[in-house]
C-alpha cells in the first residue's frame, strides 16, 4: 500500500481562521470601576444617568468592533442598572429571558474585561449561562422560559422559609407570545409566591410582532387617560410603605376601579391574579429604580410593564430596521454603515435564501403551498414569500408547537405546508410532531434551517439532534441535501402529492457550495443515495452539506494515488438499502460523517443495517460526541469534534495505515 501523507492545515478550499490583535475597549470613568453589582451600590442614585451612558457606549463601541446582539441590550441600559443597585444579587435571583438583551448585565457582573471574547471560540457566551457566572442564574437561548424558571425559584424558596428573597423574570412583548409564558403566568397567578414579571415591551422580537396580544399591549400603552390616571394611582401606592393596611386595600381597590373602568382589556394580567403595574418609561433610571424599591414591599405575584426603544441611544439603530440591528455584525459606529464582505468573485448563496426563493418558485405553480414559520421570517428568509404571497406565508408568533399543529390542519384540508423551524427549536415541538403530524400520517413538510452547529449563538442553537429524534418516528422521511441544488429537487418532491408521511429537511447556516444554483427541478425518489466517487479500499458515507468536506477529502486523497469512495446517502429515513447492500458487499471499512449528534443519529443506522443484514466491517462514525459543545465559528467546532477535513482525513488514515493514524 502507498503511503498517506496529509499535512494538517492544507485543507482544499477551505479559508483558515487568523487570529487578530484584540482591539482594546476603554470602558467609561465609572463603568471602569463597576467589577460587581456591590461596586454598582457605592454610586450615588445621581450618577446612575452617567453610568447608563458609558454602559451604552461600551456594549456600542464592542458591538460595533466584534459583532454580536445590539438592538435588544441597548434597549434595556436603564432597567438592567436599576435592578443591579435595586436589587442584592446573585442573592435575589434575577432571570433574563433569551438572553439578547443581556449584555449590560454581562458587563456589570464582573465579565466588562473579557467582554471583546463574546460569542467566540472559547469566549463568553452571548447568553446568560450558569455555569459562567454565579450572576447567571439561569441558562437561556429559546424565548418564553424565564417566566417559569422564576416561579420555580420563588416556589423553592416559599417552601424553605425565605421571605427576604427576590425573584425577577425579565421577558421580552416578543418572548410573551410563547405558550410557555403563559403558562407559567396562569401558575404564577395563585402561586402565592415573591415574583416580579418584567415586561419589557419594545413591540419587537428579532422581526415585528405579531398577533392579538401585540394589539393588547398597544391598547395599555396609548390609552392617555388611563396612563394619566395611573400616574395618581402610582404615586399613591409608591407612598404605601406610610400608611396601614386599610390604606392599601383602598389604593387597590381605586386602581383596579380605574383599570376596569377606563380599559377593560387590561383585566388580561389582573385576572390571572398578577398585580399589574405601569406602563412606565423604561428609560428613565430614578424612576425605575424608586418603582423597584415600592415593588419590593409588595408581596405576591405582580407584572411591571416597561416601555422601552429597541437600539436606545444609537441613532441608526433606533430609526433604522430593528431587524437588521437585531445582530448586525460589525459595523462603523460613526456612521452605521454595516460592513459587508467583499469578494472578488461571485459566492454561493446561503441556503435559507436558497429555500426561500425556491419556495416562492413552487408556490407559483403550485396553488396549495402555504409557508409557516414561528417568528423567523428574516432568520429563515420566508419573509421573500411574504412580500410576494402575504395571504400565503404566515408568521404565527413565538409558537413552535402551534406552528406545527396548524400544519397539520392545513394538511387536513388537502394543502400543503412548509413549516419551516430552526432545527434547534423544532424540539420544543417533539409532541406536537409525533402526536398530530406523525401518528396521523399527514404530509406535512418540515424545512429546519440552523442544522448542525449554529456558530457563535452556541449549544441552545445548534441543531445537533433532529436526525436522530425524527429518523425514529413512524410516517416520516428524512433527508439532507449536499447542496443548494439538492434542497430546491429535495423541496419539489416534497410538494408533490404523496399517501401520507411527513418531509423533514435540513440544512445548515450559512453558504451553500454553488454558484449557479438556479437549476430546473427535478423529482429525487424518496430514499434513494448517490455515489458520488467510486474506490476500492474505503468508503465515506456522507448525509447533507458535510458531504462536501468528503469531496475534497477523496480528491487530495487521490492525488496521491489513494482510491477512497464517496457517497452521499441524501437519507437517513428510509435508508437507500440497496445502495448499502452494494457498499457492504465491496468494502470492509467505512466512515460516516454526520453533522449531527453520533447516537442514534445517521451513523447509528448504518451500524443498526449492518447488524439487522448480517454484515461485518469496520465502521468509523464521525460526527457530534455526547456532551454540550460550545459557541465558535462552524469550522473551529467541526474540527474540535473530528469531522472537519482533517479530521475525516485522520479517521481515514487510522484505517488504512493505523500506524501512521497521528498526524
Amino acid at each position: 500500500m502507498r503511503p498517506i501523507h496529509w499535512k494538517s492545515g492544507e485543507t482544499i478550499n477551505f479559508i483558515g481562521y487568523l487570529k487578530v490583535f484584540k482591539m482594546l475597549i476603554t470602558p467609561g470613568k465609572l463603568l471602569a470601576q463597576i467589577n460587581s453589582p456591590a461596586d454598582l451600590k457605592k454610586l450615588d442614585q445621581a450618577q446612575l444617568v452617567q453610568l447608563c451612558e458609558e454602559l451604552r457606549h461600551f456594549i456600542i463601541d464592542n458591538v460595533s468592533v466584534y459583532g454580536g446582539h445590539f438592538g435588544a441590550s441597548l434597549g434595556v441600559v436603564e432597567l438592567t442598572v436599576a435592578l443591579h443597585y435595586v436589587l442584592n444579587t446573585p442573592y435575589d435571583q434575577l432571570v433574563w429571558d433569551v438572553g439578547h438583551q443581556a449584555y449590560g448585565h454581562k458587563i456589570l457582573t464582573g465579565r466588562r474585561d473579557v467582554f471583546h471574547s463574546n460569542r467566540v471560540y472559547q469566549g463568553i457566551s452571548g447568553f446568560p449561562k450558569r455555569k459562567e457566572s454565579e450572576y447567571d442564574t439561569f441558562g437561556v437561548g429559546h424565548s418564553s422560559t424565564s417566566v417559569s424558571a422564576a416561579l420555580g425559584m420563588a416556589f423553592a424558596s416559599k417552601n424553605l422559609g425565605i421571605q427576604d428573597k427576590q425573584h425577577v423574570a425579565v421577558i421580552g412583548d416578543g418572548a410573551l407570545t410563547g405558550g410557555m409564558a403563559f403558562e407559567g403566568l396562569n401558575h404564577a397567578g395563585v402561586s402565592d409566591t415573591n415574583l416580579l414579571i418584567i415586561l419589557n415591551d419594545n413591540c419587537m422580537s428579532i422581526d415585528p410582532n405579531v398577533g392579538a396580544l401585540k394589539d393588547y399591549l398597544t391598547d395599555i400603552t396609548t390609552s392617555k387617560t388611563y396612563n394619566r390616571l395611573k400616574d395618581d394611582v402610582w404615586n399613591l401606592l409608591g407612598k404605601l410603605s406610610s400608611f396601614g393596611k386599610s390604606a392599601q386595600e383602598i389604593v387597590s381597590k381605586i386602581e383596579n376601579g380605574i383599570k376596569s373602568t377606563l380599559l377593560s382589556q387590561s383585566n388580561l394580567f389582573e385576572s390571572l391574579h398578577l398585580r399589574y403595574f405601569g406602563p412606565v418609561d423604561g428609560h428613565d433610571v430614578d424612576h425605575l429604580v424608586a418603582v423597584l424599591n415600592d415593588l419590593k414591599k409588595i408581596k405576591g405575584p405582580k407584572i411591571l410593564h416597561c416601555i422601552t426603544t429597541k437600539g436606545k441611544g444609537y441613532a441608526p439603530a433606533e430609526k433604522g430596521n430593528a431587524t437588521t440591528w437585531h445582530s448586525p455584525g460589525t459595523f462603523d459606529k460613526i456612521t452605521g454603515e454595516i460592513h459587508k464582505k467583499v469578494y472578488d468573485k461571485p459566492q454561493p448563496p446561503k441556503y435559507q435564501d436558497v429555500f426561500g426563493h425556491t419556495l416562492v418558485e413552487l408556490a407559483k405553480t403550485n396553488n396549495k403551498i402555504i409557508g409557516i414559520t414561528p417568528a423567523m421570517p428574516s432568520g429563515s428568509s420566508m419573509n421573500i414569500m411574504m412580500k410576494e404571497m402575504p395571504d400565503r406565508a404566515i408568521d404565527v408568533g413565538i409558537a413552535e408547537q402551534h406552528a406545527v399543529t396548524f400544519s397539520a390542519g392545513l394538511a387536513t384540508q388537502g394543502l400543503v405546508p412548509f413549516c419551516n423551524i430552526y432545527s434547534s427549536f423544532m424540539q420544543r415541538a417533539y409532541d406536537q410532531v409525533i402526536h398530530d403530524v406523525c401518528i396521523q400520517n399527514l404530509p406535512v413538510n418540515f424545512c429546519l434551517d440552523r442544522a448542525g452547529f449554529a456558530g457563535s449563538d452556541g449549544p441552545t442553537h445548534h441543531g445537533a439532534y433532529d436526525l436522530a429524534y425524527f429518523r425514529c418516528l413512524p410516517n416520516m422521511i428524512v433527508a439532507a441535501p449536499m447542496n443548494e441544488q439538492e434542497l430546491r429537487n429535495l423541496m419539489f418532491t416534497a410538494q408533490l402529492p404523496r399517501n401520507g408521511n411527513a418531509f423533514s429537511i435540513r440544512y445548515p447556516r450559512g453558504q451553500g457550495v454553488m454558484t449557479n444554483w438556479k437549476t430546473p427541478f427535478e423529482k429525487i425518489e424518496i430514499g434513494k443515495g448517490r455515489k458520488i466517487k467510486d474506490g476500492e479500499e474505503l468508503a465515506i458515507l456522507t448525509i447533507g452539506h458535510i458531504g462536501n468536506y468528503a469531496v475534497d477529502v477523496c480528491a487530495k486523497f487521490a492525488k496521491q494515488g489513494m482510491d477512497i469512495a464517496h457517497y452521499d446517502m441524501r437519507f437517513v429515513k428510509p435508508l437507500d438499502e440497496k445502495l448499502l447492500h452494494q457498499i457492504f458487499s465491496k468494502f470492509k471499512k467505512i466512515v460516516t460523517v454526520e453533522d449531527g449528534c453520533v447516537q442514534g443519529g445517521f451513523g447509528s443506522a448504518v451500524l443498526e443495517f449492518m447488524a439487522d443484514h448480517n454484515y461485518r466491517a469496520e465502521i468509523k462514525r464521525l460526527g457530534i460526541p455526547d456532551g454540550v459543545i460550545e459557541h465558535g465559528e462552524q469550522i473551529e467546532l467541526h474540527k474540535e469534534c473530528g469531522f472537519d477535513p482533517d479530521g475525516i482525513a485522520r479517521a481515514i488514515i487510522s484505517m488504512l495505515e493505523p500506524s501512521k493514524a497521528i498526524v
